[in-house]
């Protein structure tokens, strides 16, 4: 299965290089409390205190046996006879091998780091601040790194390989949460997750492993949602990503005011029609491969030109299928500036305008120091966690994933949270997505819930909403905000 960078899937480059099981880092487990510490936000003019529980769940076998150790941060409100039945969120990232230091210190957690407010990158030293999108006001949160990622880690290689997969990745995050919800008394909280980019196949995975195990969810939260590869997938037998990532392609030229004329002045009126014609005109003419008349390729490629800002020459030369990273690379060449892949709106430079593809992402090395440097600071200073371990961010603690239960096939947990929503007809689900993310497109995740087979009634049960940002669209603060704003409706009416 080809390896693509997407925050969805950065990791895999990073584990690739890092080999076999032996130069996974592990490490004996020694159970001890959670360090405990207290603090107050304002949120709304009004003082919210809380609690933070920094610490690490033992992931046992079946013989008791530690074989991992998974570290989380617990924010909860001040006690109170109700806090037993108060909602709780259970919130990681992605990757796989993405620590959940994005969600905790960009959009969910009480503490923020202070980035510019479009998202890019502040110049150094990066601060942290209090987070007035903070969900904490409306249930409280349990981040957690999964195994290889942040300083959760296993007790040895070969039960490395055991958690660095698909199934056993869910199965052992699906344990800690049993344990957390054991141990402190949580059983009768509504229950939430929340997922983002890899972390939404985690949690359609994991809602519907915990609905057949008796576990029931109130809602799911899917952050820059991809759950069926397939949509992703730039491989040569497969056109579906090349029509379902067109939107985003306009929606970038748009932004960057590559676009033809004629479509610059309304970007949903634009998206409308290039969602038309992705699912339309230009879908037949990808089915139709090399019987595509020369007539009928200029037509496609004259139309393609004025939706993306593309020369028709370097359409024609690309087979009218626009992979992403030549996209990146291709769209403003001209200015020698190369566009995001996480977030198309942030730009960069590189060293061989020549090139097919850029060096790197903008989007990701903008986001990279700070929120490491940050992680690093916080859990050690403010919340008292002590240890010389290495926080991964972002790969670095895992080998290769495992996906070979779907070998010769794309991974898809669509049908998990399908079944999870069958089975719970209650169970909710919130979709987030950004205009202006090029590694989880919205226009493929409108396609995979459009292709799930729920019934109407069920369908009732999804919420979708758009931001003018990226793959972490929280870090831009306009959209922080309305994503506080969407999911604590969504938190209200799903927790009743």
């Amino acid at each position: 299965m080809k390896l693509v960078f997407l925050f969805v899937l950065a990791a895999l480059l990073s584990l690739a290089q890092s080999g076999g099981g032996a130069g996974v880092p592990t490490q004996a487990f020694h159970e001890e409390a959670p360090i405990v510490t207290a603090h107050e936000i304002t949120l709304n003019g009004k003082p919210l205190k809380y609690k933070a529980a920094a610490g690490m769940l033992p992931i046992k076998n079946a013989l008791g046996e530690p074989e991992a150790g998974m570290f989380y941060v617990a924010y909860t409100v001040e006690a109170t006879d109700a806090t037993a039945k108060r909602p709780l969120c259970f919130a990681f990232n992605g990757g796989p091998g993405a620590g959940t230091l994005w969600l905790q210190l960009g959009a969910i957690g009480p503490r923020r780091i202070r980035m510019n407010d479009d998202g890019s990158m502040p110049p150094a030293p990066y601060r942290l601040e209090d987070n007035p999108g903070t969900w904490l006001d409306k249930c409280d949160l349990v981040f957690i790194d999964p195994v290889g990622t942040g300083f959760s880690r296993a007790t040895k290689p070969e039960t490395a390989r055991k958690f660095n997969g698909l199934t056993g990745d869910i199965d052992s995050v699906g344990e800690f949460i049993r344990l957390y919800l054991a141990r402190n008394n949580r059983f009768s909280s509504p229950l939430f997750l929340a997922g983002e980019s890899y972390g939404t196949t985690r949690a359609a995975g994991l809602a519907g492993a915990l609905t057949t195990r008796g576990y029931a969810l109130n809602g799911v939260i899917l952050i820059s949602s991809i759950l069926n590869f397939q949509t992703a997938r730039f491989d040569k037998a497969n056109d579906l990503p090349f029509a379902l990532f067109l939107p985003t392609y306009v929606a970038t030229a748009w932004y960057h005011k590559k676009i033809d004329p004629v479509y610059q002045k309304d970007l949903k009126a634009t998206l409308k029609e290039a969602r038309a014609f992705a699912e339309g005109e230009y879908a037949l003419a990808l089915m139709k491969g090399d019987r595509l008349t020369a007539a009928e390729r200029d037509n496609i490629a004259t139309k393609l030109s004025k939706l993306t800002g593309l020369s028709k020459t370097f359409l024609l030369n690309n087979n009218l299928r626009i992979e992403i990273q030549r996209f990146t690379k291709e769209l403003r060449r001209d200015q020698d500036i190369t566009v995001g892949r996480l977030d198309s709106r942030l730009i960069g430079t590189d060293g061989d305008q020549g090139a097919t593809n850029p060096e790197f992402d903008p989007s990701m090395s903008a986001i990279m120091p700070p929120y490491s440097h940050a992680m690093n600071q916080y859990v050690r200073e403010e919340l008292n966690y002590k240890t010389d371990a290495m926080y991964f961010a972002l790969g670095g603690g895992i080998m290769p994933w495992d996906y070979s239960m779907v070998q010769n096939r794309y991974v898809d947990t669509s049908d998990a949270l399908r079944s999870a929503m069958d089975r719970n007809p209650f169970m909710k689900v919130f979709v987030a997505n950004g205009y202006y993310d090029l590694a989880t497109p919205f226009f493929a995740t409108e396609y995979t819930f459009s292709h799930m087979r729920l019934s109407p009634k069920l369908r009732q049960n999804i919420t979708m909403k758009e931001y003018e940002a990226g793959h972490m669209m929280y870090i831009s603060v306009p959209s922080l905000m309305k994503l506080k704003s969407d999911v604590a409706a969504f938190l209200d009416e799903a927790s009743h």
